[in-house]
């Protein structure tokens, strides 16, 4: 079993480190909010002061936050922290560049490094069933497998350096587009008479089937597991989705990659988050496009 410094204990860090302690290993934990650091002590995760104290005795640091230059603030950090060997993990939603940075970071302070993004929400962080996309050399793939294992049920070594990232914001750029597509047609649906269970009986099965609408349907009844039947309370908030389809429009100009749909459900979402409603599930612009 490794030791393990979980720095970031949100929404998403919190149940994984929990999940990490359930699997058997050691796990400190350091977030800046003193409440998140008691709250995740209930679940076997020894709270740190700083994020020294957490990774002194580490040889597996795992990085879950907001943005990129926040990762590279930490990641600078830990070079200096940490002892030549560790293995870091980041698992942000972050950009490709500073992805690369880090992994640039830790070679320079003789560490393992993996950029490996997760999909599955929250539901999927306290269940253990994440997907992770990684990007590293395969030392560190290999090495970091275990411990990616105790959080998720999917584990994809996608490349080298940024490649996880770079999977990351193309699957939710594909997330983002469909699930416009699946509430424009249930809103369409509406105007035409369609009940609800009905076009999901159809498209579920036919060729508009997609996550969006078998697992993650954005009206109530037809998925009860679905946002829609909680007021919208997020598994993914809008503001998240949001952030990666900018973070695709951003790698998309870089590469020189034309993404028309994606550019478009950046800015229907960029309308939706400014009304209000980036605290809200995404698949609640459903609303905004029933006009």
């Amino acid at each position: 079993m490794a030791t393990i410094a979980f720095i970031g204990l949100g929404n998403m860090g919190g149940p994984m480190a929990a999940n990490l302690v359930k699997a058997g290993h050691t796990v400190k934990g350091f977030d800046l909010s003193a409440d998140i650091l008691k709250s995740v002590a209930a679940s076997g995760v020894t709270p740190a002061s700083s994020i020294e104290e957490a990774t002194s005795s580490a040889d597996t640091v795992v990085t879950m936050l907001p943005k990129g230059a926040h990762v590279l603030s930490v990641w600078s950090n830990l070079a200096s922290a940490v002892k030549s060997g560790t293995l870091l993990i980041d698992c942000s939603t972050i950009d490709v560049e500073s992805a690369r940075k880090a992994h640039e970071l830790a070679a320079d302070a003789n560490c393992l490094s993996l950029d490996a993004p997760v999909s599955g929400g929250t539901g999927g962080a306290a269940a253990g069933t994440l997907t992770f996309m990684a990007g590293g050399s395969d030392g560190a793939f290999d090495r970091a497998k275990p411990v990616l294992e105790a959080m998720g049920k999917k584990i994809v070594h996608c490349g080298g350096n940024g490649a996880g990232q770079a999977a990351k914001i193309c699957n939710n750029m594909i997330l983002g587009v469909s699930m416009i597509g699946v509430c424009e047609a249930f809103a369409l649906g509406e105007k035409l008479g369609l009940s609800h269970q009905a076009l999901f009986d159809v498209a579920s099965t036919s060729s508009g089937q997609c996550w969006s609408i078998n697992t993650y349907c954005p009206v109530p009844g037809p998925v009860p597991t679905s946002p829609a039947n909680n007021d919208y309370k997020p598994g993914f908030a809008a503001a998240l989705m949001l952030k990666d389809l900018k973070l695709a429009q951003e790698a998309a100009l870089a590469a020189g990659a034309a993404t028309p749909l994606g550019a478009e459900a950046a800015q229907l979402f960029d309308l939706f988050d400014k009304q209000g409603h980036g605290g809200r599930d995404f698949s609640a612009i459903i609303e905004m496009l029933r006009g």
